[in-house]
């Protein structure tokens, strides 16, 4: 996947495993308002979807393929994946 500036100051989140199936979709565009973070986007999603509520406290984040803060500033055209906890053994 290529990264491309976004001029709109939107986001691609991208929901992986469990995260897909609750969001009812693999990726969508969000708006922000630059600078916009993390935690804040993270709070959107579950405005946005009534399944994610509660869901996102305990997943990684990575913010163009590198694991990020919760406190990390998204300008617009970054591509966010969301992963859930991965338990097994």
């Amino acid at each position: 996947m290529t990264v491309t500036e976004s001029a709109d100051g939107s986001v691609l989140v991208l929901y992986f495993a469990a995260l897909r199936d609750l969001a009812g979709a693999a990726e969508e565009q969000v708006g922000v308002s630059a600078p916009f973070s993390v935690a804040a986007l993270l709070a959107l999603l579950e405005a946005r979807h009534a399944a994610l509520r509660g869901r996102l406290a305990g997943v990684r984040v990575a913010v163009n393929e590198e694991f990020t803060e919760l406190a990390t500033l998204l300008q617009g055209g970054e591509v966010v994946a969301l992963i859930p906890p991965v338990s097994g053994g």
